[in-house]
């Protein structure tokens, strides 16, 4: 027995009867199997070691252009995966799992963020982050290839967001992780960048789930471990699922709306419409690797493919290259 055969058979052991067992996971291409790493483990793998992961360092979380200790989607992405983990671990559940969807869940963000998201959206008619995410890892990554992940983790990087919830309990905490993080995390950022003050939480917020970030992600996890103990479904309680949901409104309200971001957000939007419009007239400045895409996929997907992957400052750099008039220098 070699010790990806043994961490799979401790899997049956020792997570619960309701976890997702790595021996059971599906790939739509059959591949040689790894003697160490449990598919769900090559697939977290393949996903840190992916570009499209790395650009994440670079991508706007809520703030554009934001100072060194403000969140972008890279650290959101590692805040959902330790928060989906803990959760994961209380219920006794495929940690592994958890990890890759987590890791992958926003690869398909565009630059600057929802406001990036949108532009595409009014421009092409419709573009989900979390489609395009799966996009990414199916289509995109290794030069077309795609990485071939399981259909576990596939399933709930596509369902992370919208109305769909994944098939396995690892995504659907997921799916809750992700809201905590960004809503603890933004909060932070917020009370940081002066946009709010601890005092200017609701009340019912406040009283049920704190106003430490930190002591909030506890409240909310130990809420859903204890809620969906035992059960083939991810609870939360309801008192605290009303201050998750009043939270998120003030959170909408005071941040993610707030007039002090909408010059930056415009500006953004303006870059991105920009961008597709020069692309759209002249094709053939996109880099070889997608002008070869583009009988495969027709020119407006292409183009949509080449602007999500940007990072916000190539975003802009290209911008200024294309639209900007250079700087001539007296010698």
């Amino acid at each position: 027995m070699n010790i990806r055969e043994r961490i799979e058979e401790q899997e049956y052991k020792i997570l619960s009867s309701f976890a997702s067992k790595s021996r059971e996971a599906i790939r739509d291409k059959e591949e040689e199997v790894c003697e160490f790493r449990t598919a769900f483990q090559r697939d977290r793998d393949r996903l840190i070691h992916s570009k499209a992961f790395r650009r994440l360092k670079h991508k706007t979380q809520v703030y554009i252009s934001p100072g060194d200790h403000y969140r972008m989607r890279m650290t959101h992405s590692l805040e959902v995966s330790q928060i989906s983990r803990t959760i994961a671990r209380g219920l006794m559940l495929n940690e592994d799992l958890i990890e890759a969807i987590a890791l992958g869940h926003d690869v398909g963000h565009t630059p600057f963020g929802h406001v990036g998201e949108y532009a595409l959206r009014e421009i092409i008619g419709r573009y989900h982050h979390n489609e395009q995410s799966l996009r990414v890892v199916e289509h995109l990554e290794r030069n077309g290839r795609g990485l071939n992940l399981t259909l576990e983790v596939k399933d709930g990087i596509l369902n992370h967001t919208g109305l769909n919830k994944p098939f396995t309990l690892e995504g659907n905490v997921v799916r809750i992780g992700d809201r905590i993080a960004y809503l603890c995390h933004d909060y932070d950022d917020g009370i940081r960048a002066g946009m709010i003050r601890t005092v200017d939480l609701p009340e019912k917020v406040a009283k049920t789930l704190g106003t430490n970030p930190s002591n909030m992600i506890t409240v909310m996890v130990s809420d859903m471990i204890r809620t969906s103990e035992g059960r083939n479904e991810i609870h939360i309680s309801t008192n605290v699922k009303n201050a998750m949901e009043e939270f998120r409104e003030f959170m909408f309200r005071k941040v993610y709306r707030s007039t002090d971001l909408e010059p930056d957000r415009k500006k953004a939007k303006y870059i991105i419409h920009k961008l597709y419009e020069y692309f759209t007239l002249h094709p053939e400045s996109l880099p070889q690797e997608f002008l070869e895409r583009e009988s495969i996929w027709g020119l407006e997907v292409t183009i949509v493919d080449y602007i999500a992957g940007l990072t916000d400052s190539y975003a802009v750099h290209l911008f200024e290259e294309l639209f900007i008039p250079a700087k001539w220098i007296a010698r």
